[in-house]
């Protein structure tokens, strides 16, 4: 008897080990990341020229919106790797935020690629629905069409109907509630779709602003400049893309290492979900030279704050 209890904890401390290394990985990567958002959406809060730009405004919804994403992701991340189960009413609307804003910061995309679009080629007769009073007639529709498909495709799978939904605990994952065929393929076809979309929506605004760059001899830096912008969204939504890749990444190491199955699945999950997400906002902020000026600054001001008294 004593042989198998220390069998058992043989067996089980190398994973609680690994739990523990990724959980110290993951948290305050996730901690460093909501420091620099808060920064960035108290900037936007404490200066009106970022509140009467529709572009920042459109920027500080996709903070928010990849904020929500990394936070639901994270939470379910934690649920699975301490396998902790959450009662069916709970776990369902965590994983729609992680769905539905997973596909709402394509769409953003798309959002924020048009709106240089229609500030250059429309800057005197700016299309009403795009000034920033009322940009939210562009962002509701968004976070509306995000949230709609994910409820579609649970709706249409197959559910126990004698399920308590507060006293029924699962293990937060989406195969748990998503595992027909039929919502396999409603969710390729939807991803597809949204990501085509986007992809033509940049690419279109790209070509356009490229070749008025060509055409115009004033206001041309300006131009150039959205030019890059937009460039920018397409380098986002190949990292967003990434998240796609992770199937193939779990076969080849399944097929090229020893690795526990739960160590693949990490590795994919941190490579291909956490860091374009990570990187997507700040890459952007960071490049935007108003809003870093605001960002240097803060860190500056903090940096005297903190030093010391006596060298």
């Amino acid at each position: 008897m004593q042989n198998r209890t220390e069998l058992s904890v043989n067996e089980t401390s190398p994973k609680s080990f690994s739990v523990i290394v990724k959980v110290c990985v993951v948290i305050p990567l996730f901690c460093v990341f909501l420091y620099f958002i808060a920064v960035m959406l108290q900037i936007f809060a404490s200066h009106k020229q970022f509140l009467d730009t529709s572009r920042y405004i459109l920027f500080a919804h996709m903070l928010i919106n990849d904020t929500l994403q990394i936070l639901s992701s994270v939470l379910l991340f934690l649920c699975v790797m301490s396998q902790v189960k959450l009662p069916f009413l709970f776990c369902v609307p965590m994983l729609f935020v992680s769905t539905g804003t997973f596909q709402n910061t394509t769409l953003i995309l798309a959002a924020m690629s048009l709106e240089r679009y229609v500030s250059i080629f429309y800057p005197l007769q700016c299309p009403s629905s795009w000034r920033s009073d009322r940009i939210w007639i562009i962002i509701l529709p968004l976070w509306i069409i995000s949230f709609t498909f994910p409820i579609i495709e649970f709706s249409i799978g197959k559910h126990t109907l004698t399920v308590d939904v507060l006293s029924t605990n699962i293990l937060c994952k989406p195969a748990v509630i998503n595992s027909s065929p039929i919502q396999g393929l409603y969710r390729f076809v939807v991803n597809v779709l949204f990501f085509a979309v986007v992809s033509v929506i940049i690419l279109f605004t790209y070509v356009r602003i490229v070749m008025e760059t060509r055409k115009m001899r004033q206001h041309r830096a300006s131009v150039s400049k959205a030019m890059h912008t937009v460039l920018l969204h397409g380098f986002q939504l190949l990292l967003c893309l990434l998240a796609f890749t992770q199937p193939i990444a779990e076969t080849l190491i399944g097929l090229h290492t020893n690795w526990p199955a739960e160590d693949v699945a990490f590795f994919n999950y941190f490579c291909f979900i956490l860091i374009p997400r990570f990187l997507s906002p700040l890459i952007y902020g960071f490049r935007d030279q108003s809003l870093k000026k605001h960002i240097e600054n803060r860190f500056l001001c903090w940096s005297k704050r903190d030093k010391p008294f006596f060298k």
